[in-house]
């Protein structure tokens, strides 16, 4: 009987297995294709060609400056068997638009996305290349420090069937923001261009006056002139260059001494020159500030509000005095050795003398 038993599973299981191999021929024989090219092989909108990224199913056509994007035909090339929805025809492109190509058991979606070709490709002044912003329409140009800003001629390049106002080679006034207006067709677009005469020196001296020369209060005068016949390729930056956008980027130092006034002017507290002066030191920049200009350091969130000098008074020319009897100055002694201290000329050992007596003074001061 056991004999038997053996038998009949292993007949059992040998169809079972050729139930199996039949299914699967069966199967082998059905209409699922999952070898079907799904791949795009062009796509153009109004007979301009797309670049296609098949990895990615990403389509960028690039179109003229006066373009209706809003009513573009398409048209594409797909391998045989294959359809595309939605079909060829016109489209609205003002955002990108999805695709998908069907063929077989499979598909691919892409996107495509229509882009204006900007129609002013180049601005130029004095051969130096302007920076375009084409979303925004502005264009920067960064000229060498001292150039005249008021007569530049600017070279500008645009595409074809692109007119401009005021033309290349016309010159303006840059010495504010001046517009472009391009146009092709009825579609036009305003450029606003502004020029900076920038410096590649590494000091500079600050002040309210609108150049070195223009410095009345003699203690700021005798700073300065000191700064300069030590530093003759410094520059000498105004308040008012700040706020016109002049870039600091390339200074290391920059000194502003202010003994004008206990107050701090409303030239420096405007927020275009805070905000250049916190981004120059957040990049690395350093601001040397004496005499009053040392209030500055709350302005400038250096230490919280109120925490800056607070023991601020003294008087103006023409008062002031002869220091009869004292020296002024710092005690270092037993930090002789910090670095601070290092290369500063002293008259005895651990003192430094910042004013000596017999020396003409005004009593004032900040700290």
């Amino acid at each position: 009987m056991t004999r038997y038993l053996k038998l009949y599973k292993a007949f059992c299981l040998l169809a079972a297995v050729a139930l199996l191999w039949a299914g699967c021929k069966k199967d082998s024989k059905s209409n699922f294709n999952v070898n079907a090219d799904v791949s795009l092989t062009a796509f153009s909108v109004n007979s301009v060609p797309g670049i296609i990224d098949l990895k990615t199913g990403k389509i960028i056509v690039n179109v003229p400056f006066g373009t209706d994007v809003t009513a573009l035909a398409a048209t594409m090339q797909m391998p045989g068997g294959a359809s595309i929805s939605p079909a060829a025809g016109t489209m609205n492109f003002t955002g990108p638009v999805s695709y998908r190509v069907t063929n077989g058991n499979l598909f691919k979606d892409y996107e495509v996305t229509v882009k204006i070709i900007p129609p002013l490709t180049s601005f130029k002044i004095n051969g130096v290349e302007g920076t375009i912003d084409q979303e925004n329409k502005t264009i920067a140009v960064i000229l060498p420090d001292g150039t005249d800003l008021s007569a530049l001629k600017p070279e500008i390049a645009l595409q074809n069937g692109v007119s401009v106002s005021p033309s290349s080679g016309a010159t303006q006034d840059f010495t504010a923001s001046v517009n472009y207006t391009v146009k092709q067709g009825d579609l036009t677009a305003v450029y606003s261009v502004t020029v900076i005469s920038n410096s590649i020196n590494e000091y500079a001296f600050l002040g309210l006056a609108s150049s070195r020369a223009g410095i009345t209060n003699l203690d700021e005068k005798a700073a300065a002139d000191w700064f300069f016949s030590n530093y003759p390729a410094a520059d000498y930056i105004s308040f008012a260059s700040i706020e016109g956008g002049r870039s600091l980027a390339n200074y290391k130092v920059i000194w502003w001494h202010y003994d004008s006034a206990q107050d701090l002017p409303a030239a420096a507290l405007t927020p275009a020159v805070i905000t250049a002066l916190k981004d120059y030191r957040a990049a690395g920049g350093g601001l040397l500030l004496t005499t009053y200009a040392a209030r500055y350091v709350e302005a400038l969130g250096v230490v919280p509000m109120g925490k800056g000098p607070n023991n601020v008074f003294g008087d103006f020319s023409p008062n002031g005095f002869i220091e009869m009897n004292n020296n002024w100055g710092i005690s270092f002694k037993t930090r002789e050795d910090h670095p601070i201290f290092q290369g500063l000329e002293t008259y005895e050992p651990g003192k430094a003398w910042m004013l000596e007596k017999g020396t003409f003074r005004l009593n004032h001061t900040a700290w």
